[in-house]
């Protein structure tokens, strides 16, 4: 698919050609194909097993694909590119980072430890006096500023994720990447998040939604890539891949898809 900005055509800032991939001596993608473009939200979507995590973690440079003639993975159009910039470029929030953030630290703290790329604040860190009133400013924006003072790890699931989000857009990244961003939440809490996420696509940014719900898709989501096996099985326009014969066929069970006001959602069939 292109991507297009105010009528132009633009460079793919994600853009994976012929990528082989391997975790722990199993192959999880041959020859993955992929471009994303600025401004192109995109859901990826998938059972588990399908090799969504192993996608993310190649978009965060924690995995690479095999070196290979006629083989590469670009952001931003860059081959090789710096951690530091490319955290600066990319916010990402997953659970496996939510589980793994076991520092002693209050919500300033995680917010802060952007700054870093640390799991809270240590005696190393020197936090200048900037950097806190950025975060706290981005706080109050995201309505979260009452968690400021909070122990990180005595907070539910859902304010914990919301500093996460905090913590992730602080740099105003270019691109969110969210995976399973409402999991584990109650109603009131997945709703807050997803009007946060929103309020991110607003201001500009690129979305990447890794998922295996489609209830979580916003509809400002307007590709949808569907993974099967470590492939890409259909990739195309919302209204075309969120259907109840395609989503039938993806996760091997017979559902009705429906949509009301831009979301959507299943059903088994009777």
């Amino acid at each position: 698919m292109t991507g297009t900005i105010t009528g132009k055509m633009t460079d793919p800032i994600i853009d994976i050609k012929n990528a082989r991939v391997f975790r722990k001596h199993v192959r999880v993608f041959d020859n993955l194909n992929l471009q994303i473009h600025a401004g192109q939200h995109t859901a990826i979507l998938g059972p588990n097993g399908a090799g969504k995590t192993t996608l993310l973690k190649l978009l965060t440079r924690e995995l690479y694909p095999v070196v290979r003639d006629e083989s590469y993975i670009r952001l931003f159009g860059e081959e090789l590119i710096d951690l530091w910039q490319l955290r600066e470029k990319i916010g990402v929030v997953s659970h496996e980072f939510q589980n793994n953030y076991q520092a002693i630290a209050t919500g300033l703290d995680v917010v802060i430890s952007a700054f870093f790329g640390s799991v809270g604040i240590h005696g190393h860190n020197q936090v200048t006096e900037e950097q806190k009133q950025r975060a706290l400013s981005h706080m109050e924006q995201l309505k979260i500023l009452e968690l400021k003072d909070k122990q990180f790890l005595m907070l539910s699931t859902g304010q914990q994720r919301r500093l996460l989000l905090a913590r992730a857009t602080i740099h105003t990244p270019q691109v969110l990447i969210f995976d399973e961003p409402t999991a584990g939440l109650d109603v009131g809490a997945a709703f807050a998040l997803i009007n946060d996420i929103r309020h991110y696509v607003q201001q500009g940014g690129t979305l990447i939604l890794v998922t295996h719900h489609i209830d979580e898709i916003i509809p400002e989501i307007s590709r949808v890539l569907l993974l099967q096996n470590g492939a890409i099985a259909d990739d195309g326009d919302k209204p075309d891949i969120l259907t109840s014969e395609k989503l039938s066929k993806l996760f091997d069970v017979k559902m009705t898809v429906s949509e009301l006001n831009g979301y959507y959602k299943w059903a088994p069939n009777a």
